[in-house]
């Protein structure tokens, strides 16, 4: 969101939104867009911000998506806004590399219940028969022992 970017970036939250307004071509709608109200609302009640009138926040943030970021570099050409670009830039690359990761993991956890799903009469079977070896026989017949009533 803005305001945290701005403070990553070192600069008050209206230079960038400032910066951003004079290079709106820079910024297409994927690659920034403005909460909407009911959003806002949400998140003003989540963050526990003050009360419109109070200081607080008049107009919903503008919310940055990875594109976003980095066209950030371009508006904002400070040293540290490139050294906060740059580390940001790193982070999402690992977060896409976890993410493959990921889906790499998934795919052989179900090849291998794919595997197990071909198994499942057998180990079904198998376990029946266990069942069948632990349950109690019936008693043998002969005499009693004892009285019979």
């Amino acid at each position: 969101m803005d305001a945290s970017l701005a403070e990553l970036y070192g600069v008050p939250t209206k230079a960038l939104l400032q910066a951003v307004r004079r290079n709106r071509r820079r910024f297409p709608a994927n690659f920034m867009f403005t909460l909407t109200a009911a959003e806002w609302a949400v998140l003003r009640s989540q963050s526990v911000t003050s009360n419109l009138g109070r200081g607080g926040r008049r107009y919903a943030p503008m919310v940055f998506t990875e594109q976003g970021v980095a066209m950030l570099s371009s508006v904002l050409t400070s040293a540290r806004a490139i050294d906060v670009n740059i580390a940001i830039m790193r982070a999402f690359v690992q977060l896409r590399h976890l993410l493959a990761t990921n889906r790499e993991l998934a795919a052989k956890l179900s090849e291998l219940e794919h595997k197990l799903e071909n198994h499942d009469e057998a180990i079904a079977n198998l376990f029946e028969a266990m069942r069948q070896l632990l349950a109690p026989s019936d008693p043998p017949h002969g005499r009693k022992i004892g009285f019979n009533r």
